[in-house]
């Protein structure tokens, strides 16, 4: 089978390389997927620079999330049958033609959800559910921001916040997705190229703050999003994508430092909370707390409540292009690659 391997950490035109390599057999509890098409995600994106330190060592073989039809299922798995079509969230290994995964981490989908939004549920919307469900419970009247409320899991976020009839601040750095936030809902959309959205957020709750942050930026947005919450306040933290820019260790030092520096009394004080949340170490660790929540975004998908936004999709051996169409943060929805 082919296989896309990172091979030298860096730019897009230096990193990949499409190998033959052998197609993998599933073990009792886990299920071969013949790959329809694999998603991206910011974690990719870091993986190929070398910022991502769960994934594995070079010549790396990545990929969190796919979606296909169940080729082989092995001993012991009931929830999928061969030849069900399947999103699955993959450690490591999706960027493939086969991939195995832990049939806890996979469910059976319609025929009729395209490739962007199958592979969305796994790794974008299991992260929004785990955080807005699990870590945070979501109450009607919150005050909610999101950051990168265009992407993926910001999406996600954003259809379950208003579905707990919430008010809604979501974030984007693009003019371009301003309208578009608008129309999917937001009650106020802060365009971060034009406007600090700590400082929106102080005029616009008259100084309370919100109740809750997702931010998926990090470096200085944390430090801020920590200062623009409400007494009871939670902000959840689920990615890093301003470390995408640290080109340097200089800049990478810059940009760990603009996090900031804490102590447990500042929270304990304030009675605020800070939340990381990193999806691979529940599927590792957790993985029936992954197939809940896997279950509940398709029946919250089901319903309606949970509509999967498909973004660009690519072709297989344009993952070059594809990730620096991620890297560019033009991208709304889910970027994937098909075979």
């Amino acid at each position: 089978m082919k296989a896309i391997y990172i091979v030298k950490h860096g730019s897009v035109e230096e990193a990949f390389e499409v190998r033959d390599t052998v197609k993998p057999f599933p073990k009792p509890g886990e299920v071969l997927v013949k790959v329809e098409g694999f998603g991206l995600n910011f974690a990719d994106v870091m993986a190929r620079k070398g910022l991502y330190q769960d994934a594995p060592p070079l010549p790396s073989l990545i990929g969190y999330d796919i979606c296909g039809i169940a080729e082989i299922v092995g001993a012991n798995v009931t929830n999928i049958a061969e030849g069900d079509r399947v999103t699955a969230m993959t450690r490591f290994g999706g960027y493939a033609e086969y991939a195995v995964t832990d049939a806890r981490a996979t469910a059976k989908i319609s025929d009729k959800i395209n490739i962007a939004e199958a592979t969305s549920l796994t790794t974008q919307y299991c992260t929004a559910y785990y955080c807005a469900a699990e870590m945070v419970n979501l109450f009607e009247g919150d005050r909610v921001l999101i950051h990168s409320a265009a992407g993926g899991v910001g999406t996600g976020l954003l259809q379950y916040a208003l579905y707990k009839k919430c008010e809604v601040f979501a974030t984007t750095g693009s003019e371009s997705k301003v309208d578009m936030l608008k129309q999917m809902g937001a009650h106020h959309v802060i365009n971060t190229s034009k406007i600090e959205f700590d400082d929106f957020i102080e005029e616009q709750t008259k100084g309370d703050g919100v109740d809750v942050i997702f931010d998926a930026v990090g470096a200085d947005f944390m430090r801020r999003g920590i200062n623009s919450l409400a007494a009871g306040g939670r902000i959840v933290c689920y990615g890093a994508a301003q470390m995408t820019d640290a080109t340097n260790i200089f800049s990478k030092i810059s940009k760990g430092l603009q996090f900031g520096i804490y102590h447990p009394a500042q929270f304990m004080m304030n009675s605020k909370s800070l939340i990381g949340v990193n999806m691979l170490k529940i599927a590792d660790h957790k993985p029936l707390t992954l197939k809940r929540c896997l279950e509940n975004v398709v029946r919250l998908v089901d319903e309606g409540i949970f509509k999967p936004k498909g973004g660009k999709i690519f072709k297989a051996d344009e993952i070059a292009e594809a990730h620096k169409y991620l890297e560019s943060r033009k991208s709304t929805g889910k970027v994937a690659c098909a075979w």
